[in-house]
């Protein structure tokens, strides 16, 4: 049950760029919580949500060039630091190259994403009426018993 949330100001990309982003995204964030491609099932619980604001400041001012946060929320234990360096190194990369139109950014240009990580605790994801724990989501995701052995194992060392 990933979930991104993409702010960024009006006007920063165009129409046809902020769709073909957010499907990046929501690939990326799969690809990383270790979801196999084409996989229905993650898929259909990866929700993106694009905010356009009107103003984005910087120490209160308004700035040049746009600035871009992403607040992504993942179920405790799914991502390891490998797996959260990446997402964020590539979250930044697929936006900054939907802004420039493929060009690859500068080195530079990475400081104006902001890629925050939420993962929320197990227990603490709900939906349809009900609380879905991380066993649950790997099972509707269709991840198999050792895959989910594994990821709730690392989910209990984090709670020691």
């Amino acid at each position: 049950m990933p979930m991104i949330d993409l702010t960024m100001p009006s006007g920063a990309l165009a129409d046809d760029s902020k769709a073909e982003l957010m499907e990046a995204l929501t690939r990326t964030l799969l690809k990383w919580e270790g979801a196999k491609p084409g996989n229905k099932a993650a898929e259909s619980i990866a929700w993106t949500f694009l905010h356009e604001s009107a103003l984005a400041t910087v120490a209160g001012r308004p700035t040049q060039q746009p600035r871009y946060r992403v607040v992504v929320g993942v179920p405790q234990g799914t991502l390891d630091s490998d797996a959260k360096a990446g997402l964020v190194a590539e979250v930044t990369e697929r936006i900054l190259r939907a802004e420039l139109n493929g060009r690859p950014p500068t080195p530079e240009a990475g400081f104006r994403v902001w890629v925050i990580i939420n993962e929320i605790t197990d227990g603490n994801w709900g939906g349809g009426g009900r609380i879905f724990r991380l066993a649950d989501i790997l099972t509707f995701a269709g991840a198999g018993e050792k895959e989910i052995e594994r990821r709730t194992a690392r989910l209990r060392q984090s709670a020691v």
